[in-house]
């Protein structure tokens, strides 16, 4: 998934009929509810057959049941996928939205029936887990299994268990669904249009100022008008949270996300602590591009920097508007695939056959989810791609930026249900990647210097909203979700006041955040999807800086070592996959590198300025 920023709109782009093909899921809703009552029944069984005698099984035995336990869960994630997807494209057709609903209710009856297994594999005692995890047979369980164990003192028994499944459906599950469809049929009233919010947000990359200013107005009116059931949402989000977590026993907001990315609370914090401790270099950059876009103090004669936050996005008036870069869906195709088979030729092909055989849906449609992610599926079908393609340079690059998650998901579906997703630390590294594959091809076939000043300003652009600016949206999270705890609801002033805290301490004086600002918070679907998510943007690009720092050092004896981290999936610790490539996160100064090569990039820009004289 990529991070929400802004994308720019332009029509005609030659993708107004890349729609992707569900039938590789299902061809006939009537199967896929086949399917589903297919599996309960196999869940019955195995509930049946298996309940109170994991502790006695030998590891063989162990296995057999794994594999069992992965049919049953294939052919669920296999309904999930096709209703969610099929429901992306169109949130406001009340047919698709029920079929969504109908398969989540089915889904959490059958997962009833499994609870168990996690219940009485947690409690197998440590020493005999120990020994069935050192058998050949369970080998490709074996991290699945051993990271079920750590669940053990947040794991409640088996009744429990089934009843917080059962009122996730109506609960935080229903809620992420109420926001979802509340900000797709939102329409914001722009200059005596009705629009939606993805084609208002694009409107923040226009080169006319007055353009964006009218945009950004145009989306906090809108915001504005929907304060209410946002705010609820969200109150109601941070709750469901934190009874959750009180429930289970974890002692802080962060902590199970933690445990989910497989990482520790203290390398997190190191995270945070060293891009936090570098706010100044946002300063820095944005000062630069104040004045790239005429906007510094010095140039317009104010003692304040006149910058607004609805100019972070503006593109650089270096380039006429006749030069500037757009890219149709077929060069972009080529672009894309070109980049990633230079660099390998088996993932090069794998991009290809998204493009030839329709795992993308691309083009921006009313009612149409916003902004892009790849979805991986099962191991038993293959990823598939949301776009909302507008021909922009960074339409390009969000293609670049699926396409490495889609090429990653379809490389890894050999580990199998279990192993075939990887935490969110490591999620984002095979996305990033190929962003990184794609501007370097980009900028290195660019020789007008003014045009490549703009492609460096618009990466550094990508880098502050990726790093920087999702750091701040953790800071957010965090003194939400303290405050919800501590002092109980919040109003809509005080998720603003949160929200203008945070962001201030990215931008400082460098850029001025308008009154209208104090809203944004509300429309960002991390924060109600899954929160603590965020910071794993900012992990994935600075670990990808690591990684393309060792490509360039190594030329083609990487590119293998690399394709093996992808195939890997989440079959091991991520400090233990990434260590194979001579990658340590553990390493106190590992983030800091990451940052230095931003720097550098910004080091750059001002070297491009100053020749230009601008």
């Amino acid at each position: 998934m990529a991070p929400t920023v802004d994308t720019p709109d332009s029509p005609n782009t030659g993708a107004e009929n890349v729609r992707w093909n569900l039938d590789d899921l299902y061809a006939d809703t009537a199967i896929l509810k086949a399917d589903l009552v297919a599996a309960d029944g196999q869940a019955a069984s195995f509930a049946e057959r298996y309940r109170g005698k994991l502790g006695a099984l030998d590891p063989a035995s162990l296995a057999r049941t794994m594999a069992e336990l992965a049919e049953i869960q294939d052919t669920l994630g296999r309904a999930y996928t096709f209703a969610y997807l099929n429901w992306s494209t169109a949130t406001e057709d009340a047919a698709r939205g029920a079929l969504l609903q109908h398969v989540k209710e089915a889904y959490t009856q059958t997962a009833q029936r499994l609870i168990f297994f996690d219940v009485e594999w947690a409690a197998v005692d440590a020493e005999k887990a120990n020994y069935l995890l050192q058998d050949e047979a369970l080998v490709s369980y074996r991290h699945y299994l051993e990271l079920q164990q750590l669940q053990k003192d947040y794991l409640l028994s088996e009744p429990e268990e089934k009843v917080l499944a059962e009122k996730s459906i109506t609960g935080r599950s229903a809620w992420t669904r109420f926001f979802d469809e509340t900000i797709g049929r939102a329409r914001f009233e722009f200059r005596g249009q009705s629009l939606p919010e993805q084609a208002v947000l694009a409107k923040l990359h226009d080169a006319d100022r007055a353009v964006r200013k009218d945009a950004a107005l145009s989306l906090t009116e809108g915001f504005e008008r929907l304060e209410y059931p946002l705010t609820y949402a969200f109150n109601t989000v941070l709750a469901d949270k934190a009874s959750s977590d009180r429930l289970r026993g974890y002692t802080s907001w962060i902590q199970s996300r933690n445990l989910a990315n497989e990482i520790q609370d203290a390398s997190v914090q190191a995270l945070i602590d060293a891009v936090t401790g570098r706010y100044g270099l946002a300063h820095r950059y944005y000062r630069l591009k104040a004045r790239l876009l005429g906007l510094s103090p010095d140039q317009v004669g104010q003692d304040e920097a006149p910058m607004m936050d609805y100019d972070r996005y503006a593109p650089l008036p270096l380039v006429a508007d006749t030069e500037a870069s757009s890219y149709s869906w077929d060069a972009a195709r080529t672009l894309v695939t070109e980049a990633y088979g230079d660099f390998d030729r088996e993932l090069g092909d794998i991009v290809a056959r998204f493009f030839d055989e329709r795992w993308i849906d691309a083009p921006p449609v009313a009612g149409k989810r916003g902004g892009a992610f790849s979805h991986g599926a099962v191991p038993s079908a293959h990823p598939y791609i949301l776009m909302n393609y507008t021909g922009r340079v960074r339409d390009v690059q969000t293609l670049a930026h699926e396409l490495g998650h889609g090429v990653h998901q379809y490389l890894s579906r050999e580990q199998g249900v279990f192993h075939a997703d990887t935490p969110l630390t490591t999620a984002e590294t095979a996305s990033v990647f190929g962003e990184m594959l794609v501007f370097q091809r980009l900028i290195g076939a660019e020789t007008a210097p003014r045009r490549r000043l703009s492609m460096l300003v618009q990466k550094i652009d990508d880098s502050m909203a990726t790093v920087f600016r999702q750091v701040t949206m953790n800071r957010f999270e965090e003194a939400i979700h303290l405050h919800r705890r501590g002092e109980g609801e919040l109003t809509a002033d005080q998720f603003a006041e949160h929200w203008m805290t945070t962001q201030t301490a990215m931008y400082g004086d460098s850029v001025l955040l308008g009154d209208h600002y104090r809203r944004w918070w509300s429309y960002i679907p991390h924060f109600v999807h899954t929160p603590g998510y965020v910071y794993a943007y900012a992990f994935g690009e600075l670990l990808v800086l690591a990684l393309y720092a060792r490509y360039v050092e190594e030329g083609k004896a990487f590119p293998p070592k690399y394709r093996d981290l992808l195939v890997a999936g989440g079959s091991d610790w991520p400090h233990v996959l990434v260590g194979r490539l001579d990658i340590d996160l553990d390493d106190p100064g590992f983030w800091q590198q990451g940052l230095d090569a931003i720097e550098a990039l910004v080091t750059e820009a001002e070297a491009e300025a100053a020749k230009l004289d601008v």
